[in-house]
């Protein structure tokens, strides 16, 4: 490596951009790094938000943009999308030649990023690495892992798995969750921006977030493909039935998601509820104080165990996409039945907000993160450690 590392981070979904928002800012205040950020998937594509906007608004320079996503949101496409995803990156890399790429979590098109960068002799630093979950995302997870050469576990626990897998101790730092750094730094209570984004942004009508409201996000599970539409049916039955305004976030680009969206688009067309707003992705800025001022958060998304435990909202975990993951009191987890939901919403709303916990990071992972990115050497050649 020169004298100014190259960090590589690549944006692929909206959870993308949230996670690594801090870490960008710091990399741009460290005069010994270079930040190179690629553009990828479904952040350049309309359909899932286009997430590369808001970068750009950043003041962020995209050095690339690439497409990988086959169409069809199915087993197959999703392994096609990988497959070209692995080419395209290869290029990038090629022109870009990074010092290190940062891979996030456990999203099918971060396997052929950190394959990519291991076979060029890119040092690869792996985000929220050690976790257990659902749907083929564990194995995913742990694959990348195995081809990392530093990890950045959330957890205390994450950590220790890691190491259990055969990786040596001194690469592995629990610096806690990036996405919780932004939400520490914004102002939770004012709740009016997101009243405005929804009159510009949308589908549905306007749900007063002055009174009780929810928050909807239910992605397909990849392992369970051909009960997606099953699964959202359930959770659709119980938020009809409640009538209790909610904010329904569009599910990711995984294999299966086009069940679940047109699940809820014939709900949509057919009932037209006056108590949903239907919105593609929303920022982390209006994101976080939606979630923190929500009554309750309901579906399978991620954000339901980590952020909504930092922040203290209540949530109601359906099926088994988290399944394993560490969650803590804020949590009820229930199958994919109308009535489980419904009964778990009405208990967790009663019982108002959790005491925030903290175990998945304090808001300062990005800064600790960079600070070791500055200051380590890391080998390329790896050996398990027994």
């Amino acid at each position: 490596m020169g004298d100014t590392r190259k960090i590589c981070i690549v944006i692929s979904t909206r959870g993308n951009y949230a996670k690594m928002k801090s870490v960008i800012s710091a990399i741009q205040a460290a005069p010994d790094l270079e930040l190179q950020l690629i553009a990828a998937g479904g952040a350049i594509l309309p359909k899932y938000g286009n997430i590369a906007e808001s970068l750009i608004q950043m003041g962020v320079r995209i050095q690339r943009r690439i497409h990988y996503i086959v169409e069809g949101e199915n087993p197959v496409t999703m392994a096609k999308s990988a497959g070209l995803a692995m080419s395209e990156f290869a290029t990038a890399f090629e022109d870009l030649r990074p010092d290190v790429v940062l891979v996030i979590a456990d999203r099918y098109e971060c396997l052929p990023i950190a394959m990519t960068a291991a076979y060029m002799n890119i040092v690869v630093a792996h985000v929220e690495g050690g976790e257990v979950s659902g749907s083929i995302d564990e194995s995913i997870r742990h694959a990348i892992t195995k081809l990392a050469h530093v990890h950045f576990p959330a957890t205390k626990q994450a950590a220790s798995r890691i190491e259990r897998m055969g990786e040596d101790p001194a690469y592995i730092f629990p610096v806690g969750g990036t996405s919780l750094d932004v939400i520490a730094s914004l102002n939770l209570d004012d709740i009016e921006p997101i009243m405005k984004f929804q009159e510009q942004n949308g589908v549905g009508h306007i749900v007063d977030l002055t009174q009780p409201y929810l928050v909807v996000i239910q992605h397909p599970v990849t392992t369970e493909y051909g009960k997606n539409r099953e699964y959202i049916e359930e959770t659709i039955h119980a938020i009809h039935e409640l009538q209790m305004g909610a904010i329904w976030i569009w599910p990711n680009m995984d294999a299966g998601s086009d069940g679940v969206s047109k699940g809820l688009r014939e709900y949509r067309e057919k009932h037209n509820p006056s108590f949903v707003h239907f919105v593609k992705a929303l920022p982390i800025e209006l994101y976080a104080p939606l979630l923190k001022n929500a009554s309750c958060i309901v579906g399978n998304s991620s954000s339901g165990i980590r952020e909504a435990a930092f922040l203290g909202t209540p949530t109601v975990n359906v099926g088994s996409r988290q399944t394993g993951r560490e969650r803590f009191e804020n949590v009820i987890d229930v199958l994919n039945d109308r009535e489980n939901i419904k009964n778990a919403i009405l208990t967790q709303v009663t019982h108002g907000r959790y005491e925030p916990d903290h175990r998945y990071g304090n808001g300062q992972a990005g800064e600790r993160m960079v600070e070791i990115l500055r200051s380590n050497n890391f080998h390329i050649q790896k050996q398990i450690t027994y």
